[in-house]
C-alpha cells in the first residue's frame, strides 16, 4: 500500500509573525521556516504504518516555492521514501492544493492520503476535506488514533462532545490532529540519507491544473490589543458590567 503525505512549508511555530508595513500580508523575509506541525504528525503516522509492514512506500508531497525542497528533505529524513515538489510562486489556496494532490494520488495510485488537519499559517482546515470530495473517497478528520488492516482504517477522531470511531474503506483520506502521535526527531544519519533520496520537481501546468487564486486578500492587520483587566469588588458589580458594558447578558 502506498501512502501519500502532504507537507507544507510555514513560518516556524516559535516565531512571532509580523504584518507587512503595507498590510498586504505577513512578512516572511529572513524568518525561520519549518514543516507545518500537523503535517509532521501525519508524516510520523505514515512512517509508523510502513514500519509495521502495512505500507510499502511513503511519498511526501509539497506545493510551493523552490525552498519547499528543504521541507521535503526533512520529511524524507523522518522516513519518507521519496518526495515530489509541485513548484510554483503562486500563493496557493486550499482548492488548488486539493486538485494538485488529487492528480498525484491518481498518478501514484496511492491508497491512503494522510495530511495535517490544518496549516498554522492560514488555518483553513479545508484541503483534506476538498481532496476527499474530489477523489470521492471516505474521509476521517481530526484523527487521534489510526489502525489499518484488511483494507480498512479504524480511525478515532476528536469531536466537540469527546471522540468517535469511524471505519473507512481504503482508499481514504485522513487528517491528523495533535494527539495522533509524537513526531520523532530526524537523526543526523537519516538527514544525510535523505539527501540521496529521489525528489521530483513538476509544475502545476505539467499536471494540467490552474492554480490561479479565487480569493483576494484585501488587508492583513494585527489583532487589536486587549484592554487591561480590572478587579471588581463584588458579584453585583460584575453582573452590571456584563449587562451594561459588555452587553453579553
Amino acid at each position: 500500500m502506498k501512502i501519500l503525505v502532504a507537507v507544507k512549508r510555514v513560518v516556524d511555530y516559535n516565531v512571532k509573525v509580523r504584518v507587512k508595513s503595507d498590510n498586504t500580508g505577513v512578512d516572511i523575509a529572513n524568518v525561520k521556516m519549518s514543516m507545518n506541525p500537523f503535517d509532521e504528525i501525519a508524516m510520523e503516522e505514515a512512517v509508523r504504518l510502513k514500519e509495521a509492514g502495512i505500507a510499502t512506500e511513503v511519498i511526501a508531497v509539497s506545493c510551493g516555492v523552490t525552498q519547499c525542497q528543504e521541507t521535503l528533505r526533512t520529511a524524507m529524513a523522518i522516513g519518507a521514501d521519496r518526495g515530489i515538489l509541485v513548484e510554483t510562486d503562486v500563493d496557493l489556496q486550499p482548492l488548488a492544493v486539493a486538485k494538485i494532490l488529487k492528480n498525484l494520488v491518481e498518478k501514484e495510485q496511492a491508497q491512503l492520503v494522510i495530511l495535517g488537519k490544518q496549516a498554522i499559517d492560514d488555518d483553513s482546515n479545508q484541503t483534506g476535506q476538498m481532496l476527499a470530495a474530489l477523489l470521492n473517497v471516505p474521509q476521517a478528520t481530526f484523527a487521534s488514533k489510526v489502525q489499518v488492516s484488511n483494507g480498512q482504517a479504524l480511525v478515532t477522531r476528536e469531536v466537540d462532545g469527546g471522540s468517535e470511531t469511524l471505519t473507512l474503506n481504503i482508499p481514504a483520506v485522513i487528517t491528523a490532529d495533535l494527539r495522533l502521535n509524537e513526531p520523532r526527531y530526524a537523526t543526523l544519519p537519516n538527514i544525510m540519507k535523505a539527501k540521496k533520496k529521489p525528489l521530483d520537481i513538476v509544475k502545476p501546468e505539467d499536471l494540467g491544473i490552474d492554480v490561479s487564486p479565487r480569493l483576494k486578500t484585501i488587508r492583513v492587520e494585527d489583532p487589536p490589543k486587549r484592554k487591561a483587566g480590572v478587579i471588581l469588588p463584588d458579584v453585583k458589580t460584575l453582573v452590571e458590567k456584563l449587562k451594561n458594558e459588555a452587553k453579553v447578558i
